[in-house]
């Protein structure tokens, strides 16, 4: 049942009819309980009155005295007087022939002509008699099914008119939910205002500052998307207006020489713009993707893979130290791909021309060395952000490397952690697991 209404109703009702049934069964046992102490207390007291009367020496008055009575419960008594001898003296109108009880005296149950009876016994010596008076178990048991019925009666008509209290009370207070999702299905997409929780029950808060919170973050999505989307445009518009611009040139110059120098500034331009696509899918991927089931990955293999990919400028010189062969560490191989590559692409990036680029082994993982000009310390916090260059960075980053590097790396359950070298001029990349 999706409806939370009827959901709510039904236990309510389910709830308050298990408390009436228990309070029925209660008021049952204990009516019974104090039906039989009430019926024992009369029934002891007609015999102790038809006592007195056969004390008087009125036998006959004695076995009738129950009867005379104007309540319907006393009429219903039976009396009988036995001599101590076993003779049956006197009887009242409808008692058995049959002795109610036994010799002892006090209240007893017994079976008389297939019916059970409750007796209260007298037992006097001097005048040589017993005295009986019983009533049948059968008929306090009927008082006890008319008293029940009496209290339990009216719950035919409370039920009804209490389901309906119930069903209007869970409308009344399902309201403010029922207020807040008008409020939200009147609004177009690009509202995306916090929903007031000031009037708002306690129980209902919580769903609100949730629904306030997602709010934020598709707003936050929203802006990132624009920031993406902007920044990619202008990204691109530069080497695409370079492209154009060489070509043209291509197109115009007189010499050979021009038009080739042309043709390389047309292959420089593509090359930045494909690794800038390229950048952009890979965060769009990192992103969008859930997490990849772990797998132990060759580290070293695959370094030199990435390194016989992209092969470093003249100049340049990568070394891989040959311990990392063998070194297998945790995450899925696209993210840790992802993470080295960029990484060994920023360092070549920002190498200056020539030097050394090297990776090695760390207790907890591997690290990079350059021996570009590093990063100022005043940056080093901001460097991992989207799309931040610094003052000194190459015109041709994008500030995508890091991000994705930070981003990949956390996929591959690693941490990455820049740092300027203390040795000489370069930047330190380490890459640990934990």
């Amino acid at each position: 049942m999706n409806s939370l209404r009827r959901r709510l109703f039904l236990i309510l009702l389910v709830a308050t009819g298990a408390i009436w049934l228990c309070a029925a069964a209660w008021t049952t046992l204990s009516s019974r309980s104090e039906l039989e102490r009430v019926l024992d207390t009369r029934l002891q007291e007609a015999a102790r009155m038809v006592h007195s009367l056969v004390a008087d020496g009125n036998v006959t008055a004695a076995a009738q005295a129950p009867a005379f009575s104007d309540t319907g419960y006393e009429r219903q008594l039976s009396c009988q007087i036995w001599s101590l001898g076993g003779k049956l003296v006197a009887r009242s109108s409808g008692a058995p022939d049959s002795a109610l009880s036994g010799p002892d005296e006090g209240f007893s149950q017994r079976e008389v002509n297939g019916e059970d009876w409750r007796v209260y016994t007298i037992l006097d010596t001097d005048k040589g008699v017993r005295v009986m008076v019983g009533d049948r178990s059968g008929l306090r048991d009927r008082l006890v099914r008319d008293l029940v019925a009496g209290l339990l009666g009216p719950l035919v008509l409370v039920v009804p008119l209490l389901g309906l209290l119930i069903w209007v009370s869970l409308g009344r207070g399902l309201r403010p939910l029922e207020t807040v999702a008008t409020d939200i299905a009147q609004r177009d997409g690009e509202d995306m205002r916090a929903v007031s929780p000031a009037d708002a029950p306690i129980e209902v808060r919580p769903l609100l500052e949730a629904l306030n919170g997602l709010f934020r973050k598709v707003e936050a999505a929203r802006l990132h998307e624009r920031e993406v989307t902007a920044f990619a445009a202008h990204e691109l518009r530069t080497p695409l207006a370079g492209l154009k611009t060489q070509a043209q040139i291509a197109l115009s110059a007189p010499d050979g020489a021009t038009r080739e120098g042309a043709l390389r500034q047309i292959l420089v331009s593509v090359d930045r713009t494909a690794r800038l696509v390229r950048q952009l899918l890979a965060l769009a991927k990192l992103e969008a993707d859930p997490p990849q089931a772990p797998e132990w990955v060759d580290a070293g293999a695959l370094l030199r893979e990435i390194a016989q990919q992209s092969p470093p400028p003249a100049g340049v010189t990568v070394l891989i130290d040959a311990d990392l062969d063998g070194l297998t560490r945790p995450g899925g191989r696209e993210a840790l791909h992802l993470v080295l590559r960029n990484l060994h692409e920023n360092a070549v990036e920002h190498m200056g021309g020539t030097g050394l680029i090297r990776w090695r082994r760390t207790p907890d993982g591997l690290c990079v060395e350059d021996e570009g000009p590093g990063i100022p310390q005043e940056e080093l916090p901001r460097v991992m952000e989207r799309f931040y260059r610094g003052r000194h960075r190459s015109a041709s980053g994008s500030g995508l490397g890091l991000t994705i590097a930070s981003l990949a790396a956390a996929r591959a359950g690693a941490r990455l952690r820049l740092e300027n070298r203390t040795d000489r001029s370069g930047l330190r990349a380490d890459l640990a697991w934990s």
